[in-house]
């Protein structure tokens, strides 16, 4: 036995390998394994122990995300934070998940999605791929999510893409799939003989399965290649990744091609990190369903359509009946129009840390991403719209290009004296939009051979001025200054506070450019307590508290100022001149919406790590909701204008479990459980320029048979989202 080695290893601690020296009895003694506690969370601009963290902040691990074919990035972490609804609304392998974190925060402002910022660099679940995708964690409460400031007022998701790990083995790892769909449960119809019985005098003779005829069985396949390799000091990863996909429709089809490549390098004893990166992206989609007006959706027309009906007549050409307002054969829809979507982005970035000192950290990083997307559609002449709306051929030709640019310094000092740890942050950041998009559509073609979209000049409406041409520009800026403290006492008592004061350029021109936001969390870890040593049932216990601001800013630029817009024309010395008249009125009070939020929580770890979670209840009220106010004329010269009014509230209780039923060397299962309730209210509409209170507005549209109506109503002391 002598010689021989001897592995210990048992859940929750660290395992021993043992050499046997003698037959004598041997006693180990076990160490706690606190890799949880110490397990790394990303939070904004930088990292923090998992023990330490006191605001609500969620992470997720590579090899817990979602297993199986997914979409994108998104559907990774889906079901997996609790309070985070991640959605796929169709079928369509085109379409993007939907994404929504702690309700509604908004009435008429900014964006409702969180901010997605890819290795701090902003994005979507689009940017990279699923299977470069190392960790996920996501800043749930104001507190964790205000040193972000108004980007981060509807949360902020954190990607971590994988990195090299500096071996000086050449790595090489290729994963791939083969997938397909099906309609889980399709809508009861009558079928052929059941409408005919019903309604004989409708009887085409005919027995179509509408449905069927536009679907199919799909088959997607996905492929992803990654290399790395270097030294300590220098090293690389690339990753290449295609995927194409189909979808349940027919003709419903994208490919997407994504590569990243980032290389590192150490200099001076390691004082100075060089980072420099590379992210190129390339997808393309088939488009069926654009157009001019009253365009049918094929599913919609074959949800509806008389199932006695042919596809085709007797003579081969498309069944339609004319008589019947948007009523369109599907089959032909899909068939007769043709288009794509071609998207291309292209995200340098490049970073330098430099510790001119052990506890100092410097950092500058600056990220240019381009993205370009160019779209064309046409509907042939054998397409209803020649036939009932006389347009010979509708064709639309567009492109838009947009260039955002990012640079961000910070700073960060951490010191330990005796029990007391603390880090201190400070930094700058300038983020800066610009949008440019033209198109054009015509239609009046001779044939289906020379015209179309990609020869769209030839059509004689355009000739005519019955077509429409269009173009537009947007420069949009956001500077902010930020700082972060945090403090630790004794591994016990915990404490963060932030606070950023940021100006955006849609505020210019008004008195409220500029807005401070701060946030505060403490944290106690009671099992640390003397008290809690003779327990046995929790590993770890932690209360949180937390309370933060952020802010939206008004979805567009200039909404605070007066402006000029070109309006009808009128006859002046022998010609037709166009008069100029008022787009919008002063308002020199809009601000931000504010966002006020508090958060209670509990952290929990039990059976030696084996079951643990979090408890969470949050409170959020949004105050200066920004509303577009109807407003008499006289004394104003515009009809409408932009201002903040009016208060949402809402509450919500989050509660997630994550349990190890069964553990073993070669086997272990995971089980995750989460629960969340959301309630959201409108307490008031009333402006803050105006004395009117306002009970109620109609928003959205519903349409059938050429009929427009409203959809929804936004009602004081209702929900947002009321049918």
């Amino acid at each position: 036995m002598e010689g021989k080695q001897l592995q210990v290893s048992y859940i929750g601690y660290i395992p021993q390998t043992v050499t046997l020296k003698s037959t004598e009895e041997l006693t180990i003694k076990m160490i706690e394994d606190s890799q949880n506690l110490d397990e790394v969370v990303v939070i904004g601009y930088g990292t923090q122990r998992k023990g330490d963290v006191t605001s609500s902040v969620a992470s997720v691990k590579s090899e817990n995300f979602v297993k199986g074919a997914v979409k994108d990035v998104g559907q990774l972490i889906q079901g997996k934070v609790a309070g985070l609804a991640i959605t796929n609304p169709s079928g369509d392998p085109t379409g993007n998940t939907q994404i929504r974190l702690r309700g509604t925060s908004t009435i008429g402002g900014a964006n409702t999605a969180p901010l997605i910022l890819i290795d701090g660099i902003p994005g979507d679940f689009n940017t990279v791929a699923p299977e470069d995708v190392e960790s996920i964690d996501v800043l749930k409460d104001g507190s964790a999510a205000a040193i972000y400031g108004t980007r981060g007022t509807n949360g902020v998701i954190l990607i971590t893409t994988k990195q090299a790990r500096g071996s000086e083995i050449l790595r090489v790892d290729y994963s791939g799939y083969i997938s397909t769909s099906h309609i889980s449960k399709k809508h009861d119809m009558l079928n052929a003989s059941e409408f005919a019985q019903l309604y004989p005098d409708y009887d085409q003779g005919y027995d179509t399965d509408w449905v069927d005829e536009i679907t199919r069985t799909p088959v997607s396949h996905v492929h992803n290649l990654s290399l790395s390799g270097g030294t300590s000091r220098a090293n690389y990863i690339a990753n290449v990744n295609y995927a194409s996909r189909q979808g349940i429709m027919k003709r419903s089809n994208f490919e997407n091609f994504r590569a990243r490549i980032e290389v590192t390098q150490r200099l001076f004893d390691d004082k100075v990190r060089l980072r420099f990166g590379l992210l190129g992206r390339s997808d393309w989609r088939e488009s069926t369903v654009s157009g001019g007006s009253f365009r049918g959706v094929a599913y919609s027309q074959a949800t509806r359509r008389n199932p006695t009906e042919p596809v085709r007549n007797e003579d081969g050409s498309w069944y339609e009946n004319l008589s019947k307002f948007e009523y369109e054969n599907p089959v032909a829809l899909l068939t007769e129009a043709d288009g794509d979507v071609k998207n291309t982005q292209l995200r340098y970035n490049a970073g330098i840390t430099y510790n001119p000192i052990r506890d100092l950290t410097l950092q500058a990083n600056y990220s240019y991403n381009r993205f370009v997307m160019n779209r064309g559609y046409s509907e042939t002449l054998n397409h209803i719209s020649a036939r009932r709306d006389g347009y010979k051929g509708w064709s639309s030709v567009g492109s838009s290009i947009s260039v955002e640019k990012l640079l961000e310094l910070t700073a960060q000092y951490d010191a330990s004296i005796g029990r007391n740890k603390f880090t201190i942050l400070g930094g700058y950041s300038y983020n800066e939009n610009n949008y440019e998009n033209i198109w054009v559509d015509n239609w009046g073609f001779q044939d289906d051979y020379f015209g179309g979209w990609h020869n769209i000049g030839i059509g004689s409406a355009l000739k005519d001025g019955k077509a429409n041409v269009g173009s537009s520009k947007s420069l949009t800026n956001l500077i902010g200054f930020f700082g972060r403290a945090t403090y630790s006492y004794d591994n016990k008592y915990l404490l963060m506070a932030a606070l950023r004061y940021e100006g955006a350029s849609q505020l210019w021109g008004t008195d409220n450019a500029w807005g401070l936001f701060p946030s505060v969390s403490l944290g106690w870890r009671i099992t640390q307590e003397k008290f809690m040593q003779d327990q046995n049932i929790f590993d770890d216990l932690k209360l949180r508290v937390g309370y933060g601001v952020t802010g939206s800013q008004p979805r567009a630029s200039f909404l605070g100022v007066a402006m000029l817009r070109y309006g009808s024309y009128a006859y002046l010395d022998g010609q037709w001149i166009q008069t100029i008249v008022p787009a919008s009125n002063p308002n020199p009070d809009l601000k931000w919406e504010e966002k006020k939020e508090f958060n209670v929580g509990i952290d929990f770890m039990s059976w030696n790590s084996r079951i643990n979670g979090s408890i969470d209840f949050y409170n959020r009220r949004i105050d200066g909701l920004i509303y577009d106010y109807s407003v008499p004329t006289p004394p104003n010269l515009y009809n409408v204008t932009t201002a903040n009014g009016g208060t949402m509230e809402n509450r919500g209780v989050e509660v997630l479990v994550n349990v190890v039923p069964v553990q073993m060397r070669d086997f272990e299962w995971t089980t995750s459980a989460s629960f969340s309730i959301n309630s959201n209210k409108l307490k008031s509409l009333s402006g803050s320029v105006f004395k009117t209170e306002y009970d109620f507005f109609d928003t959205g549209t519903a349409e059938y048979s050429g009929q427009v109506t409203s959809s929804h109503r936004v009602q004081v002391g209702e929900s947002i989202g009321n049918f």
